[in-house]
């Protein structure tokens, strides 16, 4: 029996990021006054800037912070709070946190506590769908967890099957086996996993579909036993169990399998009396068979695809709900118009095995404007904004990036395009792999199951192949760039190349960035440009081809790069030494490094010289600890059959070597240290 709902004006959200500005954002717009919580971490957080109260947790880490249900309830109490919002992950399905609010008299804005057990057990949760109709995938849910039962069990229910901790969620505790004889390592792996993450080793086992989709349906029940459920969601791309981008509605549905998958997904609900948001979760066949997988008892991260095509705001319901209301809508005043794509941005470095990263944002802007997009098209729901510090300490998702179009190819083409005007600068994302998945023939071709990642991972990172136009097009923002960081409008105070009475002339090297690494994926190329006016007008020379070139600058990092009388609008930006560029069909990543001798520019403010390029050392030209002036020879290198002479950035005096005569240097090794005068 859930509890009768009081009236509220004031919501706690006990979250954070992204998920607690787009809950706040709701609840201001329905008057609510909004408190939020955060952490040492997140004490300048955009979700504390935004609330109208904040009140401090704790320490960084979530187990004494956002996870600690006392100082929850504590900050609830001294702010009045009538009612908090869990969003998702933390405390959102914490059927003892919910318990604690009932008896501290404030509104969960959530299920009850029952219906959050009864789902939280999965092999508990599968009796319960059987007893109500609903499709389950055939597999043991038992109590009896002896080894060589369960292994009786696999055997009957045929392999490939998948091991999954009862307990569990978001990947942990499960394995795929293809066969008996692996059968007991998998058993043993998945318990050890599920003990650690959920002090529960109990195994439940299901037959593994070998290409399935997951497609999963948006229910909402209220307090008097009405329930409707507002379609369906495409989860399957997925990396790790991890969804990386959801669609609504799912492709290929038809009205009649809609329908039968809405209606026992609602079935699922009202059996376990559930209340509020939630989301039944089903693998789709190839054959249009589905089967329960199970039920998460909360908002879902990817909800707001279900929103783009519905036009109803499913917090203003789960508010609307939790204060006692019936639902707003019945089943048939629920349409659907269009298609619309989420996909996930991550602060992680695809190229490193999606290693998490962190920094400070120094940019984090959507150009929807430069970019042709109509406020209608898409919607950014982000928890950082730029000046921001992404911190070590919890998800390192930044933003959700969610379009609309008429239908799957207009939204797809929506999603290429916000990409592309998606400026992130200061911490590596996974913006790139995205572009890459969103432009993928067997994306676009809905080909999906849940293995799309990985059974597409030779082409979703195949080394890049760059074209004449990307290296004159990086060499032009780079010179760009160049030009503005010029203090002096004296030729004998710019590095640029000016010689009296010859041509303006620069050499540059670009490369893909991990040729830096000695990578065999170097791709070196040298551009000589020529400017032929002071409007910078450029002749670049990149083996046998030469092009006029221009550049020019619009709003914010865009730019409009003309090579040969053909136009293209990109996003730009440097990151160091590498110019990144984006557009609609996906971005490109190069070094850009000058070559010409007299070029130490950007080492005037460094401690340490570089060497701009693959080569050897020829000669040392002074002592360790010697004292020199600005400009003095110090090394040779000899590159690309040239010499070339490194001289000191400024006065001061030469700390140590760290190559001789004949040693082979690569691109980026810092050569000596240096020690500029006081």
């Amino acid at each position: 029996m859930t509890p009768t709902p009081t009236p509220f004006d004031t919501l706690l959200v006990a979250n954070r990021g992204e998920i607690a500005c787009r809950v706040m954002r709701t609840a201001r717009r329905l008057g609510l006054k909004t408190v939020a919580v955060y952490s040492d971490a997140d004490a300048t957080a955009r979700h504390v800037r935004e609330a109208d109260e904040a009140v401090r947790l704790g320490p960084a880490a979530a187990r004494e912070s956002y996870l600690n249900i006392e100082a929850v309830i504590d900050a609830a109490q001294r702010t009045g709070t009538g009612a908090i919002h869990p969003g998702y992950g933390f405390l959102s399905e914490n059927g003892t946190f919910v318990k604690a609010l009932e008896q501290a008299g404030i509104t969960f804005v959530g299920p009850p506590a029952s219906a959050i057990a009864a789902m939280g057990d999965k092999s508990a949760a599968k009796a319960r769908m059987a007893n109500a109709g609903v499709p389950l995938v055939p597999g043991y849910h038992g109590d009896d967890q002896n080894d060589a039962l369960l292994r009786a069990e696999a055997d009957k229910i045929g392999y490939p099957v998948m091991l999954k901790a009862s307990a569990g969620g978001g990947g942990k505790g499960m394995r795929v086996v293809e066969s008996g004889e692996g059968f007991k390592a998998a058993l043993d792996g998945c318990r050890r996993e599920s003990k650690a993450a959920f002090g529960d080793d109990r195994m439940l086992i299901e037959k593994y579909l070998v290409q399935p989709r997951h497609v999963e349906v948006q229910v909402f029940c209220d307090r008097y036993g009405q329930g409707v459920y507002l379609f369906e969601r495409d989860c399957s791309v997925q990396r790790r169990h991890q969804k990386v981008i959801e669609e609504a509605p799912a492709p290929g549905m038809t009205p009649e399998l809609r329908a039968a998958m809405g209606d026992a997904a609602v079935r699922a609900a009202k059996e376990i009396g559930y209340v509020g948001a939630g989301t039944v979760e089903f693998l789709l066949d190839a054959d249009g068979s589905f089967y329960f997988m199970e039920m998460n008892t909360r908002l879902q991260v990817e909800h707001p695809v279900t929103e783009m095509i519905t036009g109803q705001d499913l917090v203003e319901w789960q508010l609307r709900v939790a204060m006692g209301e019936p639902l707003p809508c019945r089943q048939d005043e629920l349409t659907i118009t269009g298609h619309s794509f989420e996909a996930r941005l991550y602060a992680e470095d695809p190229e490193q095995d999606f290693l998490p990263a962190t920094g400070l944002l120094a940019r984090f802007e959507l150009d929807t404007e430069g970019a042709g997009l109509a406020a209608d098209q898409v919607r950014l729901d982000s928890g950082v904004e730029s000046g921001d510090r992404v911190s070590m300490h919890y998800d390192p998702m930044l933003a959700k990036l969610i379009v609309h179009g008429v239908d799957r190819d207009a939204a797809l083409a929506t999603l290429n395009r916000a990409l592309a005007a998606l400026d992130v600068q200061g911490v590596v994302t996974n913006r790139a792999f995205l572009q890459r998945l969103a432009n993928h023939p067997g994306f676009k071709n809905v080909e999906l199951d849940t293995r799309f990642i990985e059974r597409n991972e030779a082409t979703l990172f195949a080394p890049r192949r760059y074209t004449t136009q990307d290296y004159a097009s990086a060499a032009l923002i780079g010179l760009h760039q160049l030009a503005q960081e010029c203090e002096s409008d004296s030729p004998w105070d710019r590095h640029d190349g000016f010689r009296l009475n010859a041509p303006y002339t620069i050499r540059i090297t670009l490369c893909d960035p991990s040729a830096a690494q000695g990578s065999e994926r170097d791709s070196l190329v040298v551009v000589e440009g020529k400017r032929t006016n002071l409007d910078a007008q450029w002749q670049l020379t990149i083996g046998e081809h030469t092009l006029s070139a221009s550049l020019q600058p619009l709003a914010g990092d865009a730019v409009a790069v003309t090579l040969d009388g053909h136009r293209r609008r990109l996003q730009a930006y440097r990151d160091g030494n590498v110019v990144v560029m984006a557009e609609p069909s996906g971005e490109t990543r190069l070094l850009w490094q000058r070559i010409d001798a007299i070029d130490h520019g950007h080492q005037e403010t460094e401690a340490t010289l570089t060497a701009p390029m693959h080569g050897t050392v020829v000669a040392l030209l002074v002592e360790p600890g010697a004292t020199v002036e600005k400009g003095m020879p110090l090394m040779v290198m000899e590159a690309m059959k040239m010499e070339h002479t490194m001289t000191a950035p400024t006065h001061g005096s030469v700390a140590t070597f760290h190559f001789q005569a004949g040693d082979t240097v690569s691109q980026g090794d810092v050569l000596l240290d240096f020690a500029p005068s006081e």
